[in-house]
């Protein structure tokens, strides 16, 4: 079997790319480094620190259905931090800009800390469990 390659992107359909936008921008305290326009969609992309570039997109066509993680396709997204005390700055971070997320949870498999985008989509930083 080849070697397993790493996530280089991932690329969010969106229902309003100004709302997105500014949500990720608050959430990753950086601004969008790229905007794609040359579809028929609007793209605006958040390279991130760890190497990961997000991208929001607004297809002109699209569906009217909000995001459901408990359809086929998307559960969530898990950000892996370091530490506890690396949750607990990003706790403080979501409340400091104004962003509901569940409070730490723990697991046997891990603390976890979720919150969703403004169409729905589920997020999550995450610590596994010794």
């Amino acid at each position: 079997m080849p070697a397993l390659p790493h996530i280089d992107h991932l690329a969010l359909t969106v229902t309003d790319i100004s709302v997105s936008t500014a949500f990720y921008s608050r959430l990753w305290n950086t601004e969008p480094t790229g905007h794609m326009t040359d579809g028929p969609f609007i793209r605006r992309i958040f390279p991130l620190a760890n190497g990961l570039t997000l991208g929001l997109t607004q297809h002109d066509i699209g569906s009217a259905k909000a995001f459901d993680g408990k359809n086929p396709g998307l559960d969530h997204i898990g950000f892996e931090v370091h530490d506890r005390k690396t949750l607990l700055e990003w706790r403080d971070h979501l409340g400091e800009i104004g962003v509901e997320h569940t409070g730490l949870i723990e697991a046997a498999y891990g603390t976890a800390l979720s919150l969703k985008d403004p169409d729905g989509i589920a997020l999550e930083f995450f610590i596994p469990a010794d």
